[in-house]
């Protein structure tokens, strides 16, 4: 029988032994890639780190994450068998739509007497140097990237944008080990590979993390001027509320002693509560349209009408509009005019409201001394300074004066009057004028606001077509109608009913007031008014939807129709007149201006001390809500 050994074949054992060191050093080669890989990735978490703190760190982020994968790469090769060859590992960046690219940054030299290597391109017929601002052609890049084994890896996002190249520039040392060279070769082409993943990896990463900052700097942004605006916002409403309750509270008050059981004053104290009441109520009437007149103005819709004004009479105008007040504070008002200045072209109401603004405001912060208004000639333009002895302002309010619903702190904290609106308007109504304001001021000195305003517009700054026609003199007329003449007022509200229909009694016309809409049909079945006055807002209609059908009948179309109408923003005045009603006035109600309105439509002239009014006479004819002037 054949005999068969159990011991193990010693051939077998020898070969064996060459694969098992193979694979010892495939695992410990292997170690050192992922181990490399690993400390390389975490520098660069380190780097994106530092990133995410603030926006300048980002930005130098960018840099890092570059140095710091040359860098690791360098380490590694030193640390490996991968030693046995010199290198050198640098990246090079370039600018989109550029044909060359720019070596930024280079791996530490192995010690101090080595050279940066030439990089042979395919062939030994072009080579390249790696050092710090050389320039290298892409394609040559290119070439790199597609030679075997390959010497560039480029770092492209996902878009295929890319943003450099990661290159080394190996070259073995005299070695006889032809295929541990060409194992090194195999093994730094997977290094390099890899890392150049990493690279752009934490570079997408670095853009999100910029794109982030920006968008929370941006929300942060938005959050500090919404909460400055809500601020605003919240001091304003403070504001506006004090001045509304002011003139309110002497209103309600001094009504309520003319009406009180048992309270009879005498006529002189009768005329002086109604004065008082009546002086509340265009406080009231001038804080709503300095509103008005500030949203207009920043939508560009606020309009002009310019005209040869009289200089030092609107001054003097102007003056007697605050001497009460400067006498209640016991301060002295002084007008210094030059005397070659006559006139000047500019809207005379906008003007008056502009200098009364400036001297309203000098006299709130002066308790002791004077204030003044002088006006002089300066090349072609006028200057007008209205000056004071107050307070004072410092230079950081001084920035902020011309600001809507801006308030000087201390002036806040003392409770003075205001909502912090009339120099923004003065500043941008002279900006309309083609002029300017400038102030100068000194803490416990004094202050002084110089209006410049040309002596003539370049062209017509502003103009509302339709205005035109309802300026006419409101002079009283050489006699009383006849009782003959009849008016029909529609009017939803009993009070201003109330006040229309005792104001054109007295004035000799025959009213015949409607609530609605189904009386107006039943009353014009048996009346031929001269005029209809019209309230916008009825119970059971719409004031010019009604006028539209008055328009279609036959029998009522000829009656002239005015509005009479709380409808006083910018437009409103063209949506009435676009209904085919023949006027508009807005409310509170004017009533001179309601007077002249009423002659003139009715064709019947008017006679007596009612038909004369004061202060609404002057310069308050066409729309009375947007020529009212703070007085």
């Amino acid at each position: 029988m054949q005999q068969y050994s159990s011991l193990p074949d010693q051939n077998s054992q020898i070969d064996a032994t060459p694969k098992l060191l193979t694979t010892i050093e495939q695992l410990r080669t292997q170690l050192w890639l992922e181990s490399s890989l690993n400390q390389l990735q975490s520098h660069l978490n380190d780097c994106l780190l530092s990133a995410c703190n603030t926006v300048s760190q980002a930005e130098a982020a960018q840099g890092e994450v570059f140095q710091t994968v040359v860098n690791e790469i360098n380490s590694a090769i030193q640390s490996s068998n991968l030693a046995l060859i010199a290198f050198t590992v640098a990246i090079a960046l370039f600018q989109p739509q550029e044909t060359v690219a720019t070596v930024c940054y280079v791996s530490r030299s192995p010690s101090a007497n080595s050279q940066p290597l030439f990089l042979e391109v395919l062939t030994a017929e072009k080579k390249l140097l790696l050092k710090l601002q050389e320039v290298i052609e892409v394609e040559d890049l290119q070439q790199l990237e597609n030679q075997q084994p390959p010497s560039a890896w480029p770092l492209a996002d996902d878009s295929g944008s890319i943003m450099g190249w990661l290159i080394i520039a190996a070259v073995p040392r005299s070695c006889d080990r032809e295929s541990l060279i060409g194992s090194q070769a195999q093994l730094r082409s997977q290094l390099m590979a890899r890392s150049a993943k990493q690279c752009t990896t934490a570079l997408l990463q670095l853009r999100h993390i910029r794109s982030w900052q920006q968008r929370y700097q941006q929300l942060s942004s938005s959050n500090q001027e919404l909460e400055h605006t809500n601020q605003l916002k919240n001091q304003f409403l403070a504001n506006t509320s004090h001045e509304i309750r002011r003139p309110l509270s002497s209103i309600i008050g001094f009504t309520y002693l003319l009406l009180a059981p048992g309270y009879e004053p005498t006529k002189e104290r009768q005329q002086e509560y109604l004065n008082i009441i009546q002086s509340c109520g265009k406080d009231l009437l001038a804080l709503i349209n300095d509103i008005l007149d500030l949203s207009k103005v920043e939508a560009n819709q606020l309009e002009v009408q310019c005209e040869t004004v009289d200089v030092p009479l609107l001054c003097s105008n102007v003056l007697a509009l605050v001497k009460e007040k400067a006498a209640n504070k016991g301060l002295r008002l002084r007008l210094e005019i030059d005397p070659e200045i006559t006139t000047l072209v500019a809207d005379p109401l906008r003007l008056k409201q502009m200098l009364w603004n400036l001297l309203h405001n000098a006299l709130k912060f002066t308790n002791i001394g004077s204030v003044g208004l002088q006006v002089a000639a300066k090349g072609e333009f006028v200057h007008f300074t209205v000056w004071d002895t107050g307070t004072g302002i410092c230079q950081e309010d001084q920035a902020l004066l011309f600001q809507p619903y801006f308030q000087i702190a201390k002036a806040v904290a003392g409770d003075v009057e205001g909502t912090g609106l009339g120099l923004a308007l003065t500043r941008k109504l002279a900006e309309i004028h083609g002029g300017s304001v400038k102030v100068e001021s000194e803490v416990d000195h004094g202050s002084s606001f110089t209006l410049i305003l040309p002596f003539k517009q370049e062209a017509e700054v502003g103009g509302d077509e339709g205005v035109g026609e309802a300026k006419f003199s409101l002079s009283s007329l050489p006699f009383t109608p006849s009782s003959c003449v009849d008016i029909l007022l529609v009017e939803n509200d009993l009070p201003n009913a109330h006040l229309m229909q005792i104001y054109l009694d007295k004035l000799g016309y025959q009213v015949t007031w409607v609530k609605n809409t189904a009386e107006m049909w039943e009353v014009l079945t048996r009346l031929d008014p001269a005029v209809i006055l019209m309230d916008v807002y009825l119970a059971d209609g719409n004031g010019l939807e009604l006028a539209q059908q008055l328009r279609e009948n036959p029998q009522y179309g000829a009656i002239p129709i005015i509005v009479q109408t709380a409808m006083a923003m910018k437009g409103d005045r063209e949506i009435c007149l676009a209904a085919g009603v023949n006027d508009y006035i807005s409310k509170p109600i004017d009533l001179p201006l309601l007077k002249g309105l009423i002659a003139k439509y009715s064709k019947a002239p008017i006679d007596g001390e009612w038909g004369m009014g004061s202060e609404g006479d002057e310069g308050d004819e066409g729309d009375g809500g947007d020529e009212t002037i703070n007085s």
